[in-house]
C-alpha cells in the first residue's frame, strides 16, 4: 500500500521543485545497495571457484530477492531517464512530475522496508545479506525528503484530479514514445474500442473463441506480420511497436492482445533457426495470417523443466513420427502449424537431445477439433485468458514431415527455444501493462459514476489512493518494458531486461485487478462486470512464459554468475 508520510503544507505544492535533481541524487545509494547485495549473495552462493546452482536453491528466497531489488533498481533507473527525456522535450507536466515522484518515493520506501515478491512474500535487505551499516547508506537527505513527503494523500489526489481531466481512451502520462508509435497506438486504441471492447466480456462468459472475422480485421492491420521483415511479407518494425500493439489489444482483451505472441514465437523461432527455404515458405503466411500457428512445449509432469520433455520424435524414412503428451497448448484447435518440441535422441535426458518442428496439422471444428491422424485433444476449462481456449494434447505416430525440423539439424530445439524468450517477455510483459490499463479504465469509470453516501467513490481518499498507484506502478512496468524493447530493437543482449519486464509487468496487472475489484465492492464479484473477468485474466500473467518463482531465479542466476 502507499505510504503516507507527511503532507506538506497546505501552501506547499504537492510536487518538489527540485524533483529531478532529488530523483537523481537517490539513484547512486540504490545503486549501492545493489551492489552490496549481490555481493553478499554471491559469497553465499560460491562454491570454490563457481556459483553453485544447489546454493542458489538452498538460499532461493534471499536470491529471488536480490532478483526484486534488481527489477526495482532498473524501473527507477528508467523511470529517471523517462523524466529527463520528457523534461528536454517539453512534456515533464504535472501528471508526469506527480508519477515520477510518487514512483520514486514508493519504491524507495519499498526498498528501505520490504519489497512484495507476492501478496504473502516481504523480501527485505537483511535477508539478502545487506548489513544494517550499509542500508544506512539509503538515509540520505534526497531519499529522506522523497520517502517523507514525496508519496502523499496530497500528491495522490492532485493526481487523480488531473486524472479526471484527461479523455478516458488516454495513457496517465506521456509514454515517453516517439509520435509515429503513438500514431499505431491511437490506431490500435480505435479497433480496440470499436471492435473488442463491446464484446469481450460475452466472449469470456460464453467461454468462446475470438471470432474469426476480429483475426482476419488484426491480420489486414497487420498485427502477425508486425515484426516480420518486408522481405518475407512482413511490416519490419520495432519491437517497441510490438509492445504498443500488444498493450493496446490487451487493453480491451487480453485474448485479442494475445493472438499475435503465437505468430511473434513462430515467426522468431523461424527468423533465428529456420534454413532460408523454411523462412520464404512460413513467414509470408504467419505474417498474413494464412496460418495460425500454436506453441506446443509444455508436458503434463514438466511445467517449467523443459529439458525433462519425454514426447519423442522418431525418425521414419526421410520424415518423423511424434508419440507422447503435450499440455496448456493455447489456440491448438483451429491453428495450422505448431511449433512441436520434442526428444529426437532417446539416450539423452536433459536439453540436448531436444529439436524444434514446424508440424502441420488441419484446422479443428467445434464438432471435431483435432481432425487430423494421429493426434487427439481436450479442452482444459480456465478461469481467465479464455478467447483462444487451452487444450492437453496427445500424439501417437503423429506425422511430420522431415523438411520441417527447424532448422534442418537436430538437437538444436532447446537453444532455438531460448532465443525466443526475450521477445516473448517482452510482449507479455506488454500484454500485462494492457491489462492493468483496462483495470484502471473500468475502476476510474465506477468510481466517478458510483455514488456513496452523497458523493462519488473517487471523492473517498482510500478509493483515490488505489487510482493514483494503479497508475503509477503501470508507468513503471511501461517504461522498464520500454527499454527492453529498446535493447532488442539495438540488438543488445536484453534477457534479463525482458524478464524484469515480465516480473514486475504481471505482479502490476494483478495489483492493478485487485484493487479494481475492490473499489468495485460486491458488484466486482459479480460475473456481469467486466472487472471480474480482467481479475481472472490478470492471475495467468504470473504464471505464464515463465513463472514469477522460475522469472526470479532466472534473473539471479545472471546477476550472480
Amino acid at each position: 500500500m502507499p505510504h503516507d508520510g507527511q503532507d506538506m503544507p497546505a501552501a506547499q505544492s504537492a510536487i518538489f521543485p527540485n524533483l529531478l535533481d532529488l530523483t537523481g541524487a537517490a539513484m547512486p545509494p540504490v545503486e549501492a545497495i545493489l551492489a552490496t547485495a549481490q555481493e553478499a549473495m554471491r559469497a553465499k552462493v560460491t562454491e570454490g571457484d563457481r556459483v553453485s546452482g544447489r546454493l542458489i536453491e538452498t538460499h532461493q528466497t534471499a536470491a529471488h530477492g536480490l532478483a526484486w531489488l534488481a527489477t526495482y533498481a532498473q524501473a527507477l533507473r528508467q523511470m529517471q531517464r523517462w523524466a529527463q527525456r520528457m523534461q528536454e522535450e517539453g512534456k515533464f507536466g504535472e501528471v508526469e512530475q506527480l508519477i515520477h515522484q510518487i514512483a520514486f518515493a514508493e519504491y524507495l520506501l519499498q526498498i528501505q522496508g520490504g519489497i512484495p515478491m507476492s501478496q504473502g512474500e516481504i523480501v527485505r535487505l537483511q535477508d539478502i545479506g545487506v548489513s544494517a551499516e550499509a542500508q544506512a547508506g539509503l538515509n540520505t537527505a534526497e531519499i529522506t525528503a522523497l520517502t517523507q513527503c514525496g508519496n502523499s494523500q496530497t500528491a495522490r489526489a492532485r493526481l487523480v484530479a488531473l486524472m479526471q481531466e484527461q479523455a478516458a481512451n488516454l495513457t496517465v502520462g506521456a509514454s515517453g514514445l516517439d509520435d509515429e508509435l503513438e500514431m499505431i497506438r491511437e490506431q490500435f486504441r480505435r479497433f480496440t474500442l470499436d471492435r473488442v471492447d463491446p464484446s469481450a466480456h460475452e466472449w469470456h462468459l460464453k467461454d468462446e473463441l475470438i471470432p474469426m472475422e476480429i483475426i482476419e480485421e488484426m491480420a489486414e492491420l497487420g498485427v502477425f506480420g508486425l515484426t516480420i521483415p518486408e522481405e518475407y511479407g512482413g511490416f519490419g518494425l520495432s519491437k517497441a511497436s510490438m509492445c504498443v500493439v500488444s498493450e493496446e489489444l490487451s487493453r480491451g482483451y487480453i485474448g485479442v492482445g494475445s493472438l499475435g505472441t503465437r505468430s511473434e514465437i513462430a515467426a522468431e523461432l523461424i527468423l533465428c533457426g529456420g534454413t532460408e527455404e523454411q523462412k520464404q515458405h512460413w513467414l509470408p503466411k504467419i505474417a498474413s495470417a494464412e496460418i495460425l500457428p500454436t506453441a506446443v512445449f509444455t508436458e503434463p509432469n514438466t511445467g517449467s523443466d523443459l529439458g525433462a520433455l519425454r514426447t519423442r520424435a522418431v525418425k521414419v524414412g526421410d520424415d518423423y513420427e511424434v508419440t507422447g503428451n503435450k499440455t496448456w497448448i493455447t489456440h491448438a484447435a483451429r491453428t495450422h502449424v505448431m511449433t512441436l518440441l520434442a526428444r529426437t535422441d532417446p539416450e539423452t535426458s536433459d536439453y540436448k537431445g531436444l529439436s524444434m518442428f514446424l508440424a502441420e496439422k488441419t484446422p479443428g471444428t467445434d464438432e471435431n477439433p483435432f481432425p487430423t491422424e494421429g493426434m487427439t485433444g481436450g479442452e482444459i476449462e480456465v478461469l481467465g485468458y479464455r478467447g483462444m481456449k487451452e487444450y492437453e494434447l496427445g500424439f501417437d505416430s503423429f506425422k511430420v514431415k522431415g523438411e520441417n525440423l527447424l532448422g534442418g539439424v537436430e538437437g538444436q530445439g532447446f537453444k532455438q527455444l531460448m532465443q525466443t524468450f526475450e521477445s516473448a517477455r517482452i510482449q507479455t510483459a506488454a500484454r500485462a501493462i494492457g491489462v492493468a490499463q483496462s483495470a484502471l479504465d473500468v475502476a476510474m469509470r465506477y468510481a466517478q459514476d458510483r455514488k456513496q453516501f452523497g458523493k462519488p467513490l473517487i471523492a473517498f481518499p482510500r478509493v483515490a489512493d488505489k487510482l493514483a498507484m494503479m497508475a503509477v506502478e503501470i508507468m513503471i512496468a511501461r517504461q522498464l518494458t520500454y527499454f527492453a524493447a529498446w535493447e532488442k530493437d539495438h540488438d543488445q543482449r536484453c534477457d534479463l531486461e525482458a524478464g524484469m519486464a515480465k516480473l514486475l509487468g504481471a505482479r502490476v496487472a494483478w495489483a492493478c485487478a485487485d484493487n479494481g475489484l475492490q473499489i468495485h465492492g460486491g458488484n466486482g464479484f459479480a460475473l456481469e462486470y467486466s472487472i471480474s473477468r480482467i481479475l481472472c485474466d490478470a492471475r495467468i500473467l504470473n504464471i505464464f512464459e515463465g513463472a514469477a518463482e522460475i522469472q526470479a531465479q532466472v534473473i539471479a542466476r545472471r546477476l550472480l554468475g
